[in-house]
């Protein structure tokens, strides 16, 4: 098994749970597999198609686009925001989902996971960028989305909940993405 994913974390907070849960999970990564964190979100301007043409798409939004192509696998590491993902992350799908039907995630293999100091764990965020990237062309790996309660549990630390985290990176590794018939 040898194989890259880019890993999209939905908050910008540099001391935040779950950018900490994305760097475990790349420390900590199968062998073969390398987890690539895409840096530089907040520096994607916010999808704009008068400025997405060949011609002068914005830096940052070239960087995020060649990062994830490049990759075999995307994952997203994000908290939920008022019932939905963050707006950061919807930006970077947006941006990957272009040009429509040959953007940077289509026939990619997707997963989410993260953890929200609420007892819904961020279910609704993860839900919405499942959706999202399915929209933008990725195969959504159903089986690997862990939507994970802070509330009375360090998830830094605790070993159910970092080996249900090591076991979907795994899972979304292993992976295989059925051919369609022509």
């Amino acid at each position: 098994m040898t194989n890259t994913i880019a890993v999209l974390v939905g908050s910008l907070r540099t001391d935040s749970v779950n950018r900490k849960l994305a760097e475990i999970l790349r420390d900590h990564a199968p062998e073969g597999v390398t987890v690539d964190i895409v840096d530089g979100l907040a520096d994607v301007p916010f999808y704009n198609e008068d400025v997405d043409n060949p011609a002068a798409v914005p830096a940052a939004a070239a960087a995020l686009r060649d990062r994830v192509a490049r990759a075999d696998r995307v994952l997203a590491v994000t908290p939920e925001y008022n019932g939905t993902m963050p707006a950061v992350l919807n930006n970077a799908i947006d941006w990957l989902s272009r040009p429509y039907g040959a953007g940077a995630m289509v026939g990619k293999p997707f997963g989410v996971v993260g953890t929200t100091p609420t007892p819904y764990g961020g279910k609704w965020a993860h839900a919405d960028a499942a959706r999202s990237a399915r929209v933008a062309g990725a195969v959504v790996v159903e089986d690997i989305t862990i939507s994970q309660s802070a509330v009375g549990v360090d998830v830094l630390h605790d070993p159910e909940v970092l080996g249900r985290l090591h076991g979907a990176v795994r899972a979304l590794a292993e992976y295989e993405v059925a051919e369609t018939a022509a």
